[in-house]
């Protein structure tokens, strides 16, 4: 049985969190996002005052995705930076790349929305891959 390294497992889940607040802002693809969604820009308000429940939900989400990333490195044995890389590029490309083409589909929504949201899950995977991987 492995002990967790649960700072390790904090700071990957803030770290996701805080990539996710850059990524989605006006410096990179908050506008890019807005028009793959088709969100008018009226609904702003309404979504700013539905975020911290949504920030909230996403920290708890982002807590549970590094614990089990943390058990898939530590039972493949692959404690380093190279090796969490791996393990969460390979989660990336098995579960967040194929699950979000599959619902981007369904959605009717432009294909750049995919792009941007997976795009963002490759680098905070990846981000969350290299702490965990490496902080022993």
């Amino acid at each position: 049985m492995h002990e967790h390294n649960w700072l390790a497992i904090a700071v990957a889940a803030v770290a996701a969190f805080l990539i996710g607040g850059l990524w989605y802002s006006p410096i990179l693809f908050a506008k890019q996002w807005m028009l793959a969604n088709l969100i008018p820009t009226d609904q702003m308000a309404a979504m700013k005052a539905a975020a911290p429940r949504a920030y909230a939900v996403s920290v708890v989400c982002f807590f549970v995705m590094a614990f089990v990333m943390e058990m898939f490195i530590n039972h493949l044995g692959l404690g380093t930076l190279k090796g969490g890389i791996g393990v969460a590029f390979h989660c990336w490309l098995g579960f967040a790349a194929t699950i979000g083409l599959t619902a981007n589909m369904y959605s009717n929504k432009p294909i750049l929305a995919y792009f941007i949201d997976t795009g963002y899950q490759l680098v905070y995977m990846l981000a969350m891959g290299a702490i965990l991987g490496a902080w022993r």
